[in-house]
């Protein structure tokens, strides 16, 4: 009996700090990914931390902004194919209900830009993923898939051969 190898997928969390119907963008500078391209606050959860930890954590580190666990909402949640060398990934967007401090760009050396923008009207150079789980959000859902052909068309494909 042949037995399946399991998904190793990263998972990555997603802030959608909202406020007078305007969105927290920063735009990615010296990361090597997506550099150039406005994002929302966002990290990788490590080992052995759970999903709301993580973006807690984020907030703090790249805002300057406390949270709470109990004033996220969890929004949306996105599966990608592998679209480069690190594989599957799935992202999960939390919306902050309420949280203490002032924003600041308190990572400068990683992002070049930050401020809040309509939610009508996103940069051009938003990253593909985050455009669509904005517009799910808006919409009500709470699941999308990006498949092969959305990360090829929308140049977020980085694999060679």
């Amino acid at each position: 009996m042949v037995q399946a190898r399991r998904n190793n997928a990263v998972i990555a969390v997603y802030l959608f700090l909202k406020q007078n119907g305007k969105i927290l963008i920063a735009r990615r500078c010296n990361t090597g990914y997506q550099d150039g391209n406005y994002q929302v606050p966002a990290g990788h959860v490590d080992a052995g931390e759970l999903p709301k930890e993580a973006i807690i954590r984020e907030a703090k580190e790249e805002i300057g902004i406390l949270l709470n666990s109990d004033d996220l909402r969890f929004v949306h949640a996105c599966f990608r194919t592998k679209s480069d060398a690190t594989g599957d990934r799935v992202d999960l967007f939390f919306e902050a209900v309420r949280w203490s401090g002032e924003v600041v760009n308190a990572e400068l050396r990683k992002c070049d830009d930050l401020k809040w923008v309509d939610l009508s009207n996103l940069p051009v150079n938003i990253t593909p993923y985050v455009r669509v789980a904005i517009e799910c959000m808006d919409r009500g859902e709470f699941f999308s898939e990006l498949e092969l052909e959305f990360l090829k068309s929308s140049g977020f494909y980085a694999i060679e051969g």
